[in-house]
Order: structure tokens, then sequence, then C-alpha cells
């Protein structure tokens, strides 16, 4: 036996590793669509992509390891299947549980493997993953100066172009506002006739250089100008005029170059948490929701009586005999203007004070939100060991009753399973996150979907049903007609 479990082991290896990383490629080509807007043209360096690339790797793991283990137990029992290796262990009275047994341990392993994996690695992998991500969205596109349209990507700068050379790089008829004196806006205006544009080596700054053109510097005040009147404006000496032959101009750039985010504000986030973090700090999120809800409920159970003014003698002898009034007879004993007023008062009141709650209603969903959140990670925590197994349950079983091996039966099965698992897991966080839902209904959705279907296609097999036989569908068929034609 110890010689069957090792050839049953080496049949589901090659396919296991196999399907694995053509899962993980095509999971991150997908990242790499979903982000290739914030990529294109940064002038990131090859080292800062890689570094993207292994975090979205580890990132997509949780969705490539369940499909790996699906079409690698679909292909390997298919193939035992079809060169009728698993009709001979049969007849030697091996059964499908006993060929099972070694799979099914390294499924174990693998499943506690993913536990580690997801409470230890993949916090830190969406971590980094966020802050690189975060830090390339921050990063601006390379200079693209459009003809008649001012640039405005570089900072207290625009600029603006007639015509632009593909060829040579030569700009035409250029005009710069240049924007840094804060109180005197488009003071300072540039015209070139032609001018050559290109970023420093380092990125850092922007060297322009201008032909042929005149500089109008006007810097004056708010209140010299409100001062100024009309023929003050026309005098020339409140101006500046400086014409150049060739003039190179130094413009500081920021934002050009790629710089990661600092890691630590995005540390709070619950994907970025193991299990004993999202405990400690579950606790700490239900204490401060506990004290959102106490201060509501004293605030609703509080009751506000509007204050009707009363004669001195009245108050006096309220407090002296203990004496209850009746706030209707005294509302209806005051004058109409009196009572006109002390309904706004009270109107007013009610008014601040649905106010008041409707924010602590807010604070309380706010946590709510948080809570579910945590709640969801650390139940995702397990849900990706539980559908490791659940399909290895379902691919083992189905490839010894299809009996067809390789990539094409296989792998259609193994989309149709996955997109199934896919959709009601996606339905059950969406119930789960919004609330609909408990937390663990949602999150073990898909699971208990699929259990009860890989149980069946476990006893199936085990049973040598034929439930997916065509050719007892067929058979069936034909008696059906043979009886409906005779009739």
């Amino acid at each position: 036996m110890k010689k069957l479990h090792l050839f049953v082991f080496r049949s589901y290896a090659g396919p296991l590793v196999m399907t694995f990383f053509i899962a993980m490629f095509i999971l991150v080509m997908q990242f790499l669509w979903r982000y290739v807007d914030d990529l294109v043209g940064k002038g990131l360096e090859w080292t800062v992509l890689v570094e993207l690339l292994f975090y979205a790797s580890l990132q997509v793991v949780p969705m490539a390891l369940p499909l790996a283990i699906l079409l690698a137990a679909l292909m390997t029992f298919g193939n035992l299947g079809e060169n009728y290796e698993l009709t001979a262990l049969k007849a030697a009275g091996v059964s499908l549980p006993r060929i099972m047994k070694p799979l099914i341990v390294l499924t174990v392993v693998i499943s506690g493997l993913a536990y580690a994996f997801s409470n230890n690695v993949l916090p830190v992998a969406n971590l980094k993953l966020v802050s690189i991500l975060h830090g390339i969205r921050e990063t601006r596109l390379e200079l693209d100066i459009k003809e008649r349209v001012f640039y405005q990507g570089v900072d207290d700068f625009s600029i603006k172009v007639e015509e632009k050379d593909q060829e040579s790089n030569l700009l035409k008829e250029v005009m710069i506002y240049d924007h840094r004196d804060r109180l005197a806006a488009n003071s300072n205006v540039t015209m070139a006739d032609s001018g050559r544009l290109q970023v420093s080596a380092d990125k850092k700054h922007l060297m322009l250089t201008l032909f042929d053109g005149m500089t109008y510097d006007e810097r004056i005040s708010p209140e010299m100008n409100a001062k100024r009147s009309r023929q003050q404006r026309k005098d020339n000496s409140m101006y500046r005029v400086d014409r150049f032959a060739e003039q190179v101009a130094i413009m500081q750039l920021q934002g050009f170059d790629f710089s990661k985010t600092d890691e630590n504000l995005f540390r709070g986030g619950d994907r970025m948490k193991n299990l004993s973090q999202l405990t400690h700090d579950l606790d700490s999120i239900r204490t401060e929701r506990k004290v959102y809800v106490s201060s509501l409920e004293e605030r609703s159970s509080a009751t506000h009586f509007n204050r009707v003014p009363l004669a001195r003698d009245q108050r006096l002898h309220a407090v002296d005999s203990a004496l209850v009034v009746n706030a209707d007879s005294v509302f209806y004993s005051l004058e109409a203007n009196r009572r006109l007023l002390v309904a706004q008062n009270a109107i007013r009141s009610a008014r601040d004070h649905k106010q008041v709650i409707d924010d602590q209603m807010r604070f309380i969903e706010r946590e709510d939100v948080r809570v579910r959140r945590h709640l969801m990670e650390m139940h995702r925590k397990f849900t990706l060991s539980f559908a490791c197994l659940i399909f290895f349950f379902i691919g083992a079983p189905l490839g010894a009753i299809i009996r067809k091996g390789g990539l094409g039966m296989p792998v259609v099965i193994s989309i149709f399973f996955f997109i199934v698992y896919y959709v009601i897991d996606t339905m059950g966080v969406k119930f789960a996150r919004d609330g609909v839902w408990h937390v663990y209904q949602g999150m073990w959705l898909s699971s208990v979907v699929l259990l009860p279907v890989g149980i069946f296609l476990t006893y199936k097999s085990a049973t040598d049903s034929a439930l997916l036989n065509a050719d007892v569908y067929y058979a069936t068929l034909r008696k059906l007609r043979a009886r409906f034609f005779r009739k």
C-alpha cells in the first residue's frame, strides 16, 4: 500500500503545482488589468514592479489555492479512470477512500498551511501592497503637454503651447503663467516664440529653454491694486517687461518620483491584522460602541419638559409644598402669544435633541461596520482552509466518475464549480458586510452550499454510481422513446 500511496501522491503533486501557478498567473494578470491605468506612464523602476507583482501574487493565493486543488484532483483521478488504473485498483480490492487516503492527508496539511498563511503572511502582504499602490497612485504621470491646452501638471505653473514638433521636440508659441505669488494671480506671464522642454535625470527639476520671448511681471499687493486708478494702471512704471533671446527656466517638480507610502497609515485596516490583533481590536471597538450606546440610552430615556414661566410666588409654593404642576393646565392658562413662544421653544428643543440622537446613531453605525469587518476577517482565516477540503472532495470523486483527464473537461468543470463558489461567496460577504445576515452566516454560506455537493459526489463515486455516465442516460432515453412510440 505504501507504493500505491506514493504512486497516487506523485500523480497528484505534478498537476497541483502546475495548476496552482497557472491560476496564480491568471489572477495576477487580472490584478494588472485592474490597475493598469495607475501603472502606465509612471516611469517606475523594475524593482518596484517586481515588488508589486510579488505582493500581488501573495494576495491572490486564497483564490488560486482552492481552484488548483479542485483542478488537480479532477485531472489526477480523471487520468486514473481514463487509463483504467482506477478500475484495476478497485478490481484488486482497493476502495476509492483508501486510494484517496494519502491525498486527504496532504489536503489537510495544505489546509493547515493555508490557515497559517492567511493569519501570518496575508496581512503583511496586504499592508505592503496597499502601501505600494498608494505610492504609485500619488506618483504623477510623465509630462504630456498637449497642443492649445493649459497643462497643470507642474505645481504653481500653467503651460500652454500652440504646436509641438514630435521629431525635434520643439515647442512653438509657448505661454507660461507663474502662480507662485498667491497674492496677485496671473501677475507673471512669459511668452516665447519657441522652446524645448526636458526633465532632469533625477526627475526633480523641469528645464525649459525658451527662445525669442518676453516676460511680463506685475507684483502688486491687493491693497495697492485696490487704491490705483485706471490711469495709474496704464502707467508702464507699475509693471516690468523683460525681453530675451534665450532663457533657461528651471522649475522644481514634486511627485514625479515614486516613494512608498508610510505603512502606518494603513496598519489599522482590518485586512492588515492577524487573528490575535483582530480579537484585541474587536474588544476595543465593542467597548467604544457600548459607550455610545449608553450615552444614547441616557439621552433617549431622559424626559425633557419645556420650562413654563411662572410667577415667583407660584415657584416658591411649588418648591415648598412639592406641588405637582399639570403642564397642560399651566400651558393653556398662558396668553396666546406666550403659548406660541413656548411651543416654538419646545419644537426647537425637540429638533436639537433629535439631531444629537442622529449623530450618536451615526457613530454607533460606524462602529457596527467596523465590528462586522473585523468579524469577517476572523472568519475568512478559516474559510480558505475549509474551501480547500471541500474542493478536494468535489474534484477527486468527480474525476473518478467522469474518467476524463487532461486539461479539457476538468478545466470546464473546475471553472463552473469555482464560479458557483465565487458568486455564492460574494453574495454572502455582501450580506454580512451590510448587516443583512449575521457575519458567520454570510462568510460560511458558500461552504455550507458546496459541502453537501462534495459529500454526495464522494458517496456516488465510492458506490460506483453511473451519475455522469452518458451511456446510461442515452439508454434511458432510448427506452422512453421506444415506450412512447409503442403507445
